[in-house]
């Protein structure tokens, strides 16, 4: 077993994808596991920088310029924050990372699935996580949990504002995700405390586990 892993949390809006990675890191690091948290998009300077971009309501990118800041973002992460550490034998949990691009810019804005995964490999440089959670909330329950946010009450909810069908279509590419690869993308089901939850993706990573 590699000793430095890379865990990325997927879903919809909502679906408690921080909460469990914050949650996962504790119980990693009460195992002895150096342990790094990040984001995406963010986790770096410019990566924080444009995620402002991304997330700022009065900003219209259209697919293709939104899938380009996400992929800029991306590799910035990889490069300088990533990388880096799955060289010093940390695992790396990530909250989001290329399957997004798969889910939102491919399943939710239309993009070609192919090219969006073709694009996700050079802006990682072939690099895919080791294995993805996708936390399974159902799209109405995870949407009202977004919405009610403190987070996103202020200048930051592009996404969770996208209409119903948008996030349908997003939960629709990760079930795709978990189906055409099952060994590295899971599906969890999310709904009850997040203590139950934590107890489900610990299942899905046992194999992986010291």
């Amino acid at each position: 077993m590699a000793k430095g892993l890379l865990i990325s949390f997927e879903g919809v809006e909502g679906c408690g994808k921080s909460t469990q990675l914050a949650l996962l890191a504790e119980a990693l690091r009460q195992r002895g596991v150096e342990v790094v948290t990040t984001r995406e998009p963010g986790g770096t300077p410019l990566g924080e920088q444009l995620r402002a971009l991304l997330l700022d309501p009065s900003q219209t990118p259209n697919p293709w310029a939104e899938l380009f800041l996400v992929l800029a973002a991306r590799a910035q992460l990889v490069a300088q924050v990533i990388q880096p550490a799955l060289a010093q034998d940390r695992w790396v949990l990530v909250d989001r990372f290329a399957d997004s691009s798969l889910a939102y810019q491919a399943g939710g804005r239309g993009l070609p699935w192919e090219e969006v995964r073709k694009l996700n490999l050079l802006a990682t440089g072939g690099l895919l996580p080791h294995r993805t959670l996708i936390l399974a909330l159902p799209v109405p329950q995870a949407l009202k949990r977004a919405r009610l946010r403190l987070s996103t009450a202020a200048g930051n909810r592009r996404f969770e504002d996208e209409e119903d069908a948008f996030h349908r279509r997003v939960e629709a590419a990760y079930r795709r995700l978990a189906q055409e690869e099952p060994q590295r993308v899971r599906w969890v089901a999310a709904d009850g405390p997040p203590s139950e939850v934590h107890l489900r993706v610990l299942d899905q990573l046992e194999d992986l586990l010291p």
